[in-house]
């Protein structure tokens, strides 16, 4: 009986020592797409998997609006000549109930519907500006967050509502991204304000800061956002992840703040430009500008993808836990380019990251993290 219980216990070991081991699983067979291949532009500002159609990967680049089909390598492509309102395409959400696009440029939000575009723009609707960087879908409510403030439009009912500095806590009106947060909430990454949540129901605001208000460091390590300059934020699973120019920054399911830098952990560089969370996980995929890593935040572990030359030929992938180094090893391909812009996932086997050129597919693969 003792040797069964020890033999039963050193078995749950194993399957747990083996499940942190493979979290985050690392990715690879990556398989670039260019102008090569018939993309409208290699700078991939956004990529968005639509899970409503089958095999189609929106991508919103320089010149356009474009969706590459992965199963015959076609690419559709669209512009302002076909309705779009801009052809600097910096967002792109799927409405899962419908399959309608909402997509953010430099020139108003458009609406993709049917096969035809409508563009929303300051002038011919209530929202703030123009210029459109982010857009997210919150139940029946789109959310566009413009260089004067966060726009909210409720379609069903054709009603605009803006906020700004003059009616909610935006220390300017800068804004870079939008996400959904749990139900009835919204986040936006503001420009110089933090993370400005806005509980729908009670028709609150509540800003998340950098309590020490240094910009140049982080004085007190842990005690709020790095910085006030936020260029994306993502919810999952009560954790709340912010990107910044000055690092990385978690809040967690029990209102812990962690900060992460690149001297203490396993992050590619400080600078960087978006975060997505994976569903259903506490993993974050954190797109800089020296490359791609991939944070657990449970297990504290990290894998980074280096690409060694501009075009993703080869690269390195780094393995830490905490800010030590575990293991490095080559990798052939790498992703297309170590500036990294956007990242989405295809279930949980296959992952798109949007580099400045062009957009890699990885796969993911079946070798258990550190036992290669």
């Amino acid at each position: 009986m003792i040797g069964m219980i020890g033999t039963t216990l050193a078995v749950c070991i194993l399957n747990l020592s083996a499940h942190a081991l493979q979290s985050p699983p690392i990715y690879g067979d990556w398989r670039t797409y260019t102008t090569e291949d018939g993309l409208p532009n290699n700078h991939i500002y956004w990529v968005e998997v639509d899970e409503v159609r089958e095999d189609c990967i929106w991508l919103g680049t320089d010149e356009g609006l474009a969706c590459l089909h992965p199963s015959t390598g076609e690419v559709e492509h669209y512009t302002p000549k076909d309705g779009l309102a801009h052809q600097a395409v910096m967002a792109i959400q799927v409405d899962p109930k419908t399959g309608d696009l909402w997509i953010a440029t430099f020139g108003g939000l458009s609406w993709f519907s049917g096969g035809k575009f409508r563009t929303y723009t300051q002038d011919n609707s209530g929202l703030a500006s123009n210029v459109v960087f982010g857009v997210a879908i919150q139940g029946d409510t789109i959310w566009a967050a413009t260089t004067a403030g966060a726009s909210r439009f409720i379609p069903r009912t054709n009603s605009w509502m803006t906020y700004s500095s003059a009616n909610a806590p935006f220390e300017e009106n800068w804004s870079y991204n939008a996400a959904p947060g749990p139900p009835g909430k919204v986040f936006i990454a503001a420009w110089g304000g933090g993370i400005l949540e806005y509980d729908v129901e009670r028709d609150y605001w509540q800003a998340y800061k950098d309590p020490d208000k240094e910009f140049e460091i982080d004085l007190f390590p842990n005690d709020g956002l790095v910085h006030d300059i936020i260029t994306a934020v993502s919810y999952e699973d009560s954790v709340i992840w912010a990107s910044t120019y000055f690092g990385l920054s978690i809040y967690d399911h029990w209102r812990r703040w962690n900060s992460y830098f690149e001297h203490d952990s396993g992050l590619a560089s400080e600078f960087i430009n978006f975060v997505r969370a994976q569903p259903g996980t506490h993993i974050g995929w954190i797109c800089t500008d020296k490359g791609l890593s991939v944070f657990d935040y449970d297990t504290n572990r990290w894998v980074t993808y280096k690409p060694l030359d501009s075009h993703g030929h080869e690269g390195e992938v780094r393995i830490y836990e905490g800010g030590k180094l575990l293991e490095t090893f080559h990798q052939e391909p790498s992703i297309g380019n170590q500036f990294v812009l956007s990242v989405d996932f295809e279930g949980d086997d296959v992952v798109w990251v949007g580099t400045s050129h062009g957009v890699s597919r990885g796969v993911r693969q079946p070798e258990p993290l550190g036992m290669r």
